[in-house]
């Protein structure tokens, strides 16, 4: 991924040589026009386009926001009812995610997200256990972050 970006800045300067004009107009120009250069050729990179990771790296950002709002929100709900009927609990989440990287931000981004937090990680990191404040269905909880951070995550990482 690197490899290309870096290739693009350098397309980026070309451009700049080519039209003699060094200002800021020309290199965005020049950038753009690299990225269409590279998008023709990707196929003859060893890792995907590079934009396609930048995307997915935009939307996990997305999804951590709106999980960040929702789970303020029902906290916040919790907080001001008048009686506490909550089931508070620690579960396992068995991930799917392999490196080390991978199982750091999906703990963070669980840890981050109030009303959660990731409390253990098994010695062979498959295991999360992770204490809720409020947990009625486990199997909802493991889906929820399942189809959220740990889809995300894994698009990232492809």
């Amino acid at each position: 991924m690197s490899f290309q970006i870096l290739l693009n800045v350098f397309l980026a300067f070309i451009w700049m040589f080519l039209k003699n004009e060094f200002n800021g107009n020309t290199f965005i120009i020049g950038y753009i026009l690299g990225l269409g250069i590279m998008f023709v050729f990707r196929h003859f990179f060893n890792d995907r386009f590079y934009l396609k990771r930048a995307n997915a790296v935009v939307l996990l950002l997305l999804i951590f926001a709106r999980e960040l709002i929702l789970s303020n929100i029902s906290v916040l709900k919790a907080v001001l009812k008048p009686s506490l009927d909550m089931k508070p609990g620690i579960f396992a989440f068995e991930t799917v995610l392999t490196k080390d990287w991978e199982i750091t931000i999906l703990s963070n981004l669980i840890t981050l997200t109030p009303g959660t937090l990731v409390v253990e990680v098994s010695e062979d990191n498959r295991i999360l256990y992770i204490h809720a404040m409020d947990i009625a269905d486990k199997e909802e909880a493991v889906d929820s972050i399942k189809n959220t951070f740990e889809k995300a995550i894994m698009e990232v990482g492809k």
